[in-house]
């Protein structure tokens, strides 16, 4: 039997990704995900990525998205069901237990994995509450669409005078 695609990740995963780049405009996304890819999908039949409840979150300490520290402190959070990152899984039904080996495939070094719980799909208040809260436009910048990249155009050679008898540009 073919596993159910949710159509559209829940809010609460969708504000995971807003809210980390309304804190860090200019963090690295290219780990993001919410939705299974065809080959996740195979992989992963049961994964909650497939019902909109999970949300892969980019490791980049550089810009203030440290995945170390955020898989910390969404241990906290009640709406976690639970956590993967750097080869390491924790989740709330066995968290006295810490933080166990993660042997799947994919070991996670390079983004965060947070699966929600039920019940919890329309919660968006803040999953960083212990970071600075992002200034307003940055937060209406994330809330919107992804910023499309500029060209590079050069800006035009400004015509330069000379102060000595010699420079090419003083000769007729």
């Amino acid at each position: 039997m073919k596993p159910t695609v949710a159509k559209k990740a829940t809010p609460a995963a969708i504000a995971v990704l807003r809210q980390a780049t309304a804190l860090a405009p200019k963090r690295k996304k290219a780990s993001d995900g919410l939705l299974p890819s065809a080959a996740h999908l195979a992989a992963s039949p049961t994964s909650d990525h497939n019902t909109g409840y999970a949300v892969d979150l980019t490791n980049d300490p550089d810009s203030g998205v440290d995945c170390s520290d955020i898989f910390e402190k969404l241990k906290e959070d009640k709406r976690v069901k639970y956590l993967i990152f750097n080869k390491k899984i924790w989740s709330k039904d066995k968290a006295r237990l810490g933080n166990r080996a993660f042997t799947g495939s994919n070991p996670h070094t390079k983004h965060l994995h947070i699966s929600i719980n039920d019940g919890h799909g329309d919660d968006t208040s803040p999953w960083f509450w212990w970071m600075n809260q992002p200034k307003l436009k940055n937060q209406i910048k994330a809330a919107i669409s992804v910023i499309p990249t500029k060209k590079f155009v050069p800006a035009p050679k400004a015509h330069h005078h000379c102060c000595c008898k010699d420079c090419p540009t003083n000769k007729k």
